[in-house]
């Protein structure tokens, strides 16, 4: 059944984001191209540097085409890793998850 354009889209994160899993979270990404996007970062363990950055450019790409793009669950490691490598998402967490 084909999706409508512009239809709320959700992608869940694997549980653990390392370089091997970058490459398939940029394909995942991708494919979700075109429409509002909700992250799930609920049942990430771990995550490096490469998953957040294909995640930094998604955030910026959806800011350009003019859609949204935010997390509407993220675990405890997820965030913590996040702000240890000093990336802010404060602005593009729902507001039930910020701390």
């Amino acid at each position: 059944m084909a999706s409508k354009k512009g239809e709320q889209k959700a992608l869940k994160l694997a549980a653990v984001l390392d370089l091997n899993e970058a490459s398939n979270l940029k394909a995942n990404i991708l494919s979700m191209r075109g429409a509002p996007l909700t992250i799930d970062a609920s049942g990430v363990e771990r995550v490096g540097a490469q998953c957040v950055q294909v995640l930094m450019a998604a955030a910026k790409a959806w800011e350009a085409d003019k859609h949204p793009f935010s997390y509407g669950k993220a675990s405890e490691a997820f965030l913590k890793t996040l702000q240890l490598i000093g990336v802010n998402i404060d602005h593009l967490l729902a507001k039930e998850i910020r701390q």
